[in-house]
């Protein structure tokens, strides 16, 4: 039973893959109990390019965090992300049967069904379908339709697209690893679960995660999601700069960037160098602070300059679209010296780092507080969400077989008592089904493909 309390968040990452099992204290804060690293080999841009390599990575990382907790891994939740995904919004309508009727969950999924019918580009394929403001009849700007009454129900969604052999390959390698799928769930959210508050969700924020290969964007305005991005570059861009304007190898440049980086040239002086060792007996090198943080400087004006366009595409700067809880920075990249200073001077947004820290048990471990696990933790609270809502339904169902003994003395009232029971099921689920019903199809195609 303590099993069934527990979740696994898959983090596929273009430079590390991670995996972290954790379980919520009594608290309600996350007890991370083992956690697993990997060098990511196989992975570029968020994207898989070797399936042998990435599932070596992946059974690495998944045997580090299982000789860590001393628990057997066999479900995890993935995020995905890369450069194949891609948003857009669209405007649906259905009209009802009954408008006596209240509007119940049954309607909403017709909706979101609707969408999922939705024509996309040969390979393309819906991951998640994000209804934005409803409309009843005439009504416009309703947040919650449920209970109300009406004949046509219309919704604005937020619908994130990807590229269906990109998310297949994913799966095959998770099965392959001998996991099975949980979930699925957008990168850029899970993020966003892990750093943002509720407040910053509602008042207008825009959420920068710098990864290694990319760097993704999630927009929520009124505690919803407004528009999501993936930017195809990251910090292995910027240690590539580094690599080819000193002249050095890509380990020696990563290092550089991590302990020498800065976003902003004009703190360095010309006089503060830093000795490079030289390949196989030759003279070591010098590189001036300077020059470093003017290559860095370069490349990261230029991710910034990407980000914020898509903010401007958002309407940041309508009065409507404005994001007064400005730009949270995580990822890995975020970790770079001076970074929320030009991002702010870009942008002309306040910014902030963002850090997982907030739903993490007290005593945990500095290094998973760091912006680069945002990612993975938040894949975890995801799994840990979804276990307790299939805790709670098991539980209502319990209490309701429980119930009818009670009333065995009339044997016909059971009987007609059963089937609202077996309705109200029927109603929970499709809730799910739009989550779920990803992964299912997923799942299937994996199958397929490894026979």
């Amino acid at each position: 039973m303590e099993n069934n309390k527990i979740a696994i968040g898959l983090d596929i990452g273009t430079t590390k893959i991670a995996a972290m099992i954790g379980r919520k204290n009594e608290y309600g804060k996350i007890e991370v109990i083992g956690i697993g690293k990997a060098k990511s080999l196989g992975v570029k841009r968020g994207v898989v390019s070797n399936i042998t390599q990435t599932i070596q990575s992946i059974q690495q990382a998944v045997e580090e965090a299982e000789s860590v907790s001393g628990l057997k891994i066999h479900e995890v939740v993935v995020g995905i992300a890369g450069q194949h995904i891609r948003s857009l919004h669209h405007s649906d309508y259905i009209t009802r049967n009954n408008a006596d009727e209240v509007i119940d969950d049954n309607d909403i999924e017709d909706l979101i069904n609707q969408v999922h019918k939705l024509v996309m580009l040969p390979g393309e394929e819906i991951i998640h379908v994000l209804p934005q403001e409803y409309k009843v009849d005439s009504q416009a700007d309703i947040k919650e339709p449920i209970g109300m009454y009406g004949g046509r129900l219309e919704a604005n969604f937020h619908v994130v697209v990807g590229q269906v052999s990109s998310i297949r390959n994913i799966g095959r390698c998770v099965k392959s690893a001998g996991l099975g799928l949980s979930e699925i769930t957008l990168e850029p959210l899970a993020s966003a679960n892990a750093v943002l508050s509720q407040e910053e969700k509602e008042a207008g924020v825009a959420l920068i995660d710098i990864g290694g290969g990319t760097t993704d964007l999630a927009i929520f305005k009124d505690g919803i999601i407004r528009h999501t991005a993936v930017i195809p570059f990251g910090g292995n861009v910027i240690t590539e700069d580094i690599k080819e304007g000193c002249s050095i190898i890509e380990k020696q440049a990563e290092l550089l960037k991590i302990k020498f980086g800065s976003a902003w040239p004009g703190e360095n002086k010309e006089t503060e160098i830093v000795s490079i060792p030289g390949l196989r007996g030759r003279e070591p090198k010098e590189i001036t602070l300077k020059n470093l943080s003017r290559i860095i400087h370069a490349r990261v004006q230029e991710i910034i300059e990407h980000v914020y366009l898509e903010i401007k595409n958002y309407g940041h700067e309508t009065a409507k679209g404005k994001l007064i809880g400005g730009i949270v920075l995580t990822g890995g990249g975020a970790q770079l010296k001076h970074l929320r200073q030009l991002v702010e001077y870009i942008t002309g947004m306040d910014a902030r780092i963002g850090y997982p820290n907030e739903h993490l048990a007290g005593e945990s471990d500095e290094l998973l507080s760091s912006p680069a696990f945002a990612t993975t933790v938040g894949l975890l609270m995801e799994g840990l969400e979804k276990q307790k809502a299939f805790v709670e339904e098991e539980q209502e169902v319990i209490e309701e077989e429980v119930i009818e003994p009670v009333v065995d003395e009339q044997k016909e009232q059971p009987i007609e008592e059963r089937p609202p029971v077996v309705e109200v099921e029927k109603e929970r689920k499709p809730k799910k089904k739009s989550f779920f019903e990803k992964f299912t199809e997923s799942l299937k195609d994996f199958l397929d493909n490894a026979e």
